[in-house]
């Protein structure tokens, strides 16, 4: 099912587009904080299971520089197919989305090479302690192995968003999530396959999600009748995709690449605040990614609307999209700061040392509070996107980091991990003032793409 986003009330087409996007975002989520959960607490003893959870954290900033070029692209690529779909140039847009699969299909190849290469010296470039190093490389190898399923899952759920389909991605991530959490439990639980059982749950879900993502959408595109046969590839398209993709790719890239560096005083500070930080982090992505699934819904609204020159739904766009975001962030503020240390205890076995809890504590203690800061941020970055204003959009995310980044540097040695948490809201108060001045300006309405 298809929706345009170009007509009737913005408020009321922006909540039920996004409520699928939601929606696949907290599954999504939720059987990535599973594989922590499960890994930590059937492990054979509370300090192997402390172990496991700081080995699959390990890893983590390493694959999210993987996920970051598969996010690049899935955005890339949405950007293209909704500025088409939104114009109802459907020939062309059949050929873009043929361009964007086979671009994807090699970059994935590429980089499933050049991962399983340099697992090992990824690892210690972390500066990865000795105890998790097996089981973190382990991990990381395996999931290197599944790329070629994200890339092909992440750039068709682009397309399903950009044609105004989010209730397909949503049942692809139910489906995928389901399967993950149940082969958890029997590689883990049952099988006792410790972290190597979590890894091939995630690589088997994955791989089942991303080859009945390319079988949907292929049907999908075969239902437009465009009177005509399309380009298989296309170097214009594979231009005009580079354009939107290659910069997203760059700043998720470099988002990921901070994410190393925080990561690499993060393990300095050993097991213990290793897996503190893991926890608190899956527990705070929750979050972020479900204020930003209304975000990523006023991106699709706002190319769809630029493709069909309706500029003047941009802004009651906005404010619908900024309204529902801090809206739930209010809710999630309200739920953590109260029950953080609850909250972080899911993924700690009984009996495991308490500083892991207070480590996990302290970082949402920190970070919470200013959820409301990084939500307008999101919304004014989604009409950027949207409108392919790819410069200013980067502006905004490098600022963020850098400032983060340098924060962490600075403030680790007096302050230590508590240093480093304090980096987060820092670096949002500069990205947001950033993307609300660019809005303001009107640099998205510059230089519209020719369609």
């Amino acid at each position: 099912m298809t929706t345009d986003l170009t007509e009737g009330n913005p408020s009321r087409k922006l909540f039920w587009f996004s409520l699928p996007l939601l929606l696949s975002v907290a599954f999504q989520q939720l059987y990535q904080m599973a594989d922590s959960m499960i890994v930590g607490r059937f492990a054979a003893t509370p300090e192997a299971g402390e172990l496991a959870l700081a080995a699959v954290g390990a890893s983590y900033p390493i694959t999210q520089l993987f996920v970051a070029v598969a996010t690049g692209v899935n955005i890339g690529t949405s950007v293209l197919v909704s500025q088409l779909f939104g114009a109802k140039r459907f020939l062309r847009m059949k050929t873009a989305i043929s361009t964007a699969l086979l671009t994807t299909t090699v970059i994935a190849l590429v980089l499933t090479l050049t991962g399983a290469l340099g697992t090992d010296a990824m690892m210690a470039a972390l500066q990865t302690p000795d105890n998790i190093f097996t089981d973190g490389s382990l991990y990381l190898r395996v999931y290197v192995f599944g790329l070629l399923f994200l890339f092909l899952y992440n750039v068709c759920t682009g397309i399903f968003n950009a044609m105004g389909d989010s209730r397909t991605p949503l049942f692809l991530l139910i489906l995928s999530s389901v399967a993950n959490v149940a082969l958890d439990l029997l590689f883990v639980a049952r099988f006792r396959w410790g972290v190597a059982g979590v890894a091939w749950a995630t690589f088997i879900a994955q791989g089942g999600a991303g080859v009945l993502a390319l079988i949907l959408l292929l049907r999908r595109t075969r239902s437009f009748d465009t009177n005509g046969h399309f380009l298989l590839f296309s170097p214009d398209m594979l231009r005009r995709l580079t354009n939107y993709a290659v910069p997203s790719i760059a700043q998720q890239s470099f988002v990921s690449v901070g994410n190393v560096v925080i990561q690499f005083y993060v393990n300095m500070c050993g097991a213990t605040v290793i897996a503190g930080f893991s926890a608190a982090t899956k527990v705070n992505m929750f979050a972020l990614t479900c204020c930003m699934s209304f975000a990523s819904g006023l991106s699709s609204y706002v190319a769809q609307n630029i493709g069909a020159r309706k500029l003047d739904r941009i802004g009651p766009g906005l404010k619908a999209g900024a309204a529902f975001s801090i809206g739930l962030a209010l809710v999630f503020t309200a739920i953590y700061l109260p029950f953080a240390e609850q909250l972080v205890g899911l993924f700690i076995p009984a009996g495991s040392a308490s500083g892991v809890t207070a480590v996990g504590r302290q970082f949402l203690f920190i970070v919470v509070p200013f959820y409301i800061i990084v939500c307008i941020k999101f919304v004014c970055d989604s009409v950027l996107r949207g409108a392919g204003a790819m410069r200013p959009f980067m502006v905004t995310t490098f600022s963020d980091l850098i400032l983060r980044v340098g924060f962490t540097i600075v403030l680790f040695a007096p302050f230590r991990e508590a240093g480093i948490w304090a980096s987060w809201p820092l670096g949002w108060f500069l990205g947001s003032g950033l993307s609300v001045l660019f809005y303001k300006k009107g640099t998205w309405k510059k230089n519209l793409p020719a369609l």
